[in-house]
């Protein structure tokens, strides 16, 4: 598997897990209690639906932790024959050498 579809699935991976995580209702008292938000969150609730959102945000952040681990060994190293930067420089200038010599110099 290739690091761009690596990279691909942890995308995908960190949008679900954003969207699973604003899905679920606070559960500490936090600044929605407080405010005077805590006493809506009593009103109804289904303990399965967030027993299956408990699970799914583990899951999804397990599941991130061993993308990134993963893509960390399909990034290509300087032995493979697809990274080529001999050509990253082109149409810049060559660098003069602009050292001015001096009296300790060795000519």
């Amino acid at each position: 598997m290739s690091y761009t579809a690596f990279l691909i699935l942890i995308l995908v991976v960190a949008v679900a897990l954003i969207l699973i995580v604003m899905v679920q209702n606070p559960k500490g008292g936090g600044l929605s209690s407080s405010f005077g938000g805590g006493g809506a969150q009593s009103l109804g609730g289904v303990q399965n639906t967030n027993n299956f959102l408990d699970r799914t945000t583990w899951t999804l952040a397990i599941a991130m932790f061993a993308l990134i681990l993963l893509a960390n060994f399909a990034i290509p190293r300087e032995g493979d024959n697809n990274v080529n930067l001999d050509n990253t420089l082109e149409g810049t200038a060559p660098i003069e050498n602009t050292v001015p010599a001096g009296n300790d110099s060795i000519q």
